[in-house]
Parts: structure tokens; sequence; C-alpha cells
């Protein structure tokens, strides 16, 4: 049977509930691109498995003579899970305070420059 595995791979990522924009976020590409892996007939397992590394999806079960199950899992263990920055302070203040702290460093830093008016900018 001749497998188009574009379609394989969107049905396995749609299957697992991902949206077009958190795999193209997961794997470094725009939307466009990850529409383009869809329609190709022959992706290349290069492609195949960056997306199964970045989903956490052994893409073995689907590719058997593409990927063996040990080469597969052996790559998913390297992928550093995708850990969200979190805001030291989540209040409505945090960005506020940083910002006028460093507003206060660059008037210190102006006062410090008008001590020497020979320093340029």
């Amino acid at each position: 049977m001749d497998q188009h595995y574009g379609h394989i791979v969107e049905k396995v990522i749609r299957r697992n509930g991902y949206s077009i924009s958190e795999l193209a976020r997961l794997t470094n590409v725009n939307r466009r691109s990850v529409y383009n892996w869809f329609n190709q007939k022959n992706l290349r397992s290069e492609i195949i498995y960056r997306i199964g590394c970045a989903l956490n999806h052994d893409f073995s079960i689907e590719f058997p003579s593409m990927f063996s199950p040990n080469e597969f899992n052996n790559g998913l263990r390297l992928v550093k899970p995708n850990v969200e920055v979190k805001i030291e302070n989540n209040n409505q203040n945090y960005w506020k305070d940083k910002y006028i702290n460093l507003m206060e460093k660059y008037n210190d830093l102006l006062l410090c420059m008008g001590d020497h008016p020979e320093a340029k900018y």
C-alpha cells in the first residue's frame, strides 16, 4: 500500500489534540511550513522525527520501516520538555516596577553623562 506520510502525520497530530499553531511553535517553523508538510506524500524522515520529538510521540508505530522503537525512543529522551518561563511576580505591578526601575537607572546615567559634557552617546 502506498502511504501518504503527510496525511498520516497530520492524523496523529490532530488525534492527539495539537493545533497547527502549537506544532509550528514547538518545531520552530511557521504555520505554512506545517501545512506544506501535511501535503507531502513522501515526507522526509528527519521532519517526522523532529515532529515526534517535539510532540513526544513515537512515530515508529506509524512508520516501522522508517524508525525502530529504540532509535526513536532514544531521541525522545534527548529532547528537553518545553518549560514555560514564569514571571517572578504575576501581578499587575511587576512590569510597572520593572519599567520604573529601568527608567531610574537611565536617569542616573544621564545625570552622570551631564557631569562630563565631552561624553557622547
